[in-house]
């Protein structure tokens, strides 16, 4: 059984766009399906996802609590709390187990804060 080729045939309605055009077409593409993905995620998560995901990152079962309160309390679990301890430890150039403790133990709160003040 042959195959029809028809990749002419549908690729007409981009055949006249630039490399960047398509570059761009592209990631609109992905983000329409991602971006839904990612809403479900934040508005979907719970301290008990959020805990699991700590602990796979290598923080102590303990100090996951704490963090996921903090990131309650400051209203960052739309962010998922292994992103707020990431993003800690990249911004004071520490390891995520160094962040995570350091959050566990009240510190760096108001710089994670600040860390997602424009949503990312």
């Amino acid at each position: 059984m042959k195959r029809a080729d028809d990749f002419a045939e549908r690729r007409k309605h981009i055949a006249n766009l630039s490399d960047e055009e398509l570059y761009n077409r592209f990631w609109d593409l992905t983000a329409q399906v991602v971006d839904p993905l990612l809403e479900l995620g934040r508005k979907n998560t719970t301290p008990s996802v959020e805990r699991a995901v700590l602990l796979r990152m290598g923080i102590s079962s303990l100090d996951t609590q704490k963090i996921v309160e903090g990131c309650m309390d400051r209203h960052l679990m739309g962010h998922g709390a292994g992103h707020v301890v990431y993003k800690v430890s990249k911004d004071k150039n520490i390891s995520i187990r160094e962040a995570g403790e350091a959050l566990a133990r009240g510190e760096y709160w108001d710089d994670a804060v600040a860390l997602f003040k424009g949503g990312k």
